[in-house]
C-alpha cells in the first residue's frame, strides 16, 4: 500500500516487520499434519507457556479458533450465550448453527461487557424439553464496544460461576494482548480459569496471518482434530509460524504505543464539533465516531476522508471505527485528524 495512506480501517492491515519477513525466508519447516513442522510446534509451545495453558494449536484464523472451540466444547442443539454485538455472533456468518448445531443466545449490554448475573438469567433450565446451554463465550477486548475490557474480576467471577453450573467459558480473545496491556496484567492471570483461549497474531501484534487456541491437553487434542474436519490441516506452514514467534514474543510490548495514539486521536477529534467522540471511553487501540450531527452519511464521511488519503470503517450509517496500529505513526494521528477537520469544514 502506498506508504501516504493512513489505514485505521483495522489493526488486521498491519503489515509483517522486516524481522518477521527475514524468519519467514529462514523458517525450518515440516509437515504440519504429521505435527513434525518444527517452527510450528515451537510456536504452540510458547503460546501454552506464555498462557500457562497445558496446549496450543496453530489456526489459520480467529473465525476458525472460535469455531473449533464451540465445537468442541458443545454438542448440537446447545445454547451459546454471547453479547449482543460480540464479533463471535455478529461477524462469524452464523457457523456456530453450521459448524456445531448451535444457536447464539445474545445478550444486549450497553459497553459489550456482561456481568455473571447477565448471564444468569439466560442460563437455561435443566428441562429435557428446552435447548440446554452449552458455553459461554466472552470478548476481550470487545470490538463492536469500541476497545471495552474485562477486567480479571470479572472474568474470574464469571469463569468460577459459570464452572459452578457446569458450564465451560471461551475466550475470544483477539485482541487480549491489548486488554492486558491496558490493565497492566499478563494475559496468563487475565484468563487463567477461562478453558479455552483463542488470540490473534496478525492484529496488533503484526504478523501476516494465524491465530492460536490455547487450553487443557485433551481440549486441543479435539481441536486438533476439528480444525483438520474445517480444512485447517497445513502443511509447511511453518514459514507463517516463524513470524508468529517473533509477533508473540516482541510485539505486545509496543501495544502500549497504539493505545496512547487512539486516545491522541479521539482527543483531537472531540475538539470538531460536529463529531460525536468520547476520549475517556478509548481504552485500548479502537475507538468510534458518531456522525449524526454531520449532515453526513458515514459512508459520505468515509469517501471524503478516502479522498484525503484516510482510511476509516462505517459501522452503520452514524458511527465510524477508527483502529490505531503499528503502521500509523503519531505524526500520522495528527495528519488524519486534520482531515477530518477539513471535511467538516467542506461539509
Amino acid at each position: 500500500m502506498d506508504n501516504s495512506v493512513i489505514d485505521l480501517r483495522s489493526d488486521t492491515v498491519t503489515r509483517p516487520t522486516a524481522e518477521m519477513r527475514a524468519a519467514m525466508a529462514a523458517a525450518e519447516v515440516g509437515d504440519d499434519v504429521y505435527m513434525d513442522d518444527p517452527t510450528v510446534n515451537r510456536l504452540q509451545d510458547r503460546a501454552a507457556e506464555i498462557f500457562k495453558k497445558e496446549a496450543a494449536l496453530f489456526v489459520p484464523s480467529g473465525t476458525m479458533g472460535n469455531q473449533v472451540a464451540i465445537r468442541v466444547h458443545t454438542n448440537p442443539g446447545q445454547e451459546v450465550i454471547t453479547e449482543g454485538s460480540a464479533h463471535i455472533y455478529e461477524f462469524e456468518m452464523a457457523a456456530m448453527a453450521v459448524i456445531s448445531g448451535t444457536l447464539a443466545r445474545p445478550i444486549p449490554s450497553s459497553e459489550g461487557i456482561l456481568e455473571w448475573e447477565d448471564i444468569r438469567k439466560v442460563i437455561r433450565p435443566k428441562i429435557y424439553y428446552r435447548a440446554q446451554t452449552g458455553l459461554i463465550a466472552l470478548e476481550n477486548t470487545h470490538n463492536m464496544a469500541g476497545g471495552t475490557l474485562y477486567p480479571k474480576e470479572r472474568i474470574d467471577d464469571i469463569c468460577n460461576k459459570a464452572h459452578e453450573a457446569g458450564l465451560p467459558v471461551h475466550m475470544d480473545g483477539a485482541r487480549i494482548f491489548n486488554a492486558a496491556t491496558a490493565l497492566n496484567i499478563d494475559v496468563a492471570s487475565l484468563v487463567r480459569n477461562c478453558d479455552s483461549v483463542m488470540f490473534c497474531l496478525s492484529k496488533g501484534l503484526s504478523a501476516p496471518v494465524g491465530s492460536l487456541l490455547v487450553g487443557s491437553r485433551s481440549f486441543i487434542e479435539r481441536a486438533r482434530s476439528v480444525r483438520k474436519l474445517l480444512g485447517g490441516g497445513m502443511r509447511q506452514v511453518g514459514v507463517l509460524a516463524a513470524a508468529g514467534l517473533i509477533a508473540l514474543e516482541k510485539m505486545p510490548a509496543r501495544l502500549g504505543e497504539d493505545h496512547r495514539n487512539a486516545r491522541l486521536m479521539a482527543d483531537l477529534l472531540h475538539n470538531i464539533p460536529e463529531l460525536d467522540v468520547k476520549p475517556e471511553g478509548v481504552l485500548t487501540n479502537i475507538m468510534m465516531v458518531g456522525t449524526s450531527r454531520t449532515g453526513l452519511e458515514s459512508s459520505d464521511l468515509v469517501g471524503r476522508l478516502r479522498e484525503k488519503k484516510v482510511l476509516v470503517s462505517a459501522l452503520d450509517a452514524a458511527r465510524l471505527r477508527l483502529v490505531t496500529h503499528n503502521d500509523v505513526s503519531r505524526e500520522q494521528i495528527y495528519l488524519a485528524a486534520e482531515a477530518f477537520a477539513q471535511c467538516m469544514r467542506k461539509a
